[in-house]
């Protein structure tokens, strides 16, 4: 999967197929936050995306607090959003469902 940065317009469309999901201001990254019912099906969410993160070698940043998960995506090395980051944002929203 490409490390190449998108254009404006690929991002835009990107994320009109991924719910939730809201641009930065920079454009550089998508964030999202996620409620679950505790803290055990916020570990069990994290723990999935975890076991992607690796397959993909693409890690999420995110905060943890009790049921509450919030997730950043942004590919550092190519200074922006990238296909990579759709992939993800994509199984994370699977993942949530």
């Amino acid at each position: 999967m490409s490390r190449t940065p998108l254009s404006h317009e690929d991002i835009r469309t990107a994320l009109s197929q991924l719910s939730g999901w809201a641009l930065s201001e920079d454009h550089l990254s998508i964030r999202q936050s996620f409620k679950f019912r505790d803290f055990n099906a916020a570990f069990a969410f994290m723990t999935r995306v975890a076991l992607a993160a690796e397959k993909l070698d693409h890690h999420p940043e995110w905060f943890n607090v009790y049921n509450k998960v919030d997730i950043t995506l942004t590919t550092h090395s190519a200074k922006g959003l990238t296909e990579l980051d759709m992939r993800m944002a994509k199984l994370i929203n699977d993942f949530a469902a």
